[in-house]
């Protein structure tokens, strides 16, 4: 079973290798939205759950959001391209999120990174 929840920050970014107006100081509203795969539990409070969705936000909110949320991309992520920031986001949350499949991260409406368990980026 896949289950899949979204989150949002605002975060600032200049990409210093952007031959456009990229290298210039801009900002996005970004869309996160994370897939766990797992089985069901049989047992406790998140019984027929794959994850309980209030656990899956606490842990995306501290470990993520709370780090990303109105800053300065490059101060924390080097080359903050939507798919090195995806990457950055992969490494902190794998660890906490036992069955994390994929990420994707919605840079505009119509633009995103999608990152999955089996991609060779993070062998």
């Amino acid at each position: 079973m896949l289950i899949r929840k979204q989150f949002a920050f605002e975060a600032a970014h200049v990409l210093p290798f952007h031959a456009g107006k990229c290298s210039r100081l801009h900002g996005h509203s970004y869309r996160l939205d994370v897939s766990v795969a797992g089985a069901l539990q049989s047992g406790g409070p998140a019984a027929g759950m794959v994850i309980d969705f209030d656990e899956l936000a606490r842990t995306v909110r501290s470990a993520i959001i709370d780090k990303l949320d109105h800053t300065h991309l490059n101060d924390t992520i080097e080359n903050p391209t939507s798919e090195n920031i995806v990457v950055w986001i992969w490494r902190r949350l794998a660890p906490e999120l036992p069955g994390l499949t994929e990420l994707t991260l919605w840079e505009t409406a119509n633009a995103c990174a999608v990152l999955r368990a089996d991609d060779p980026l993070l062998a």
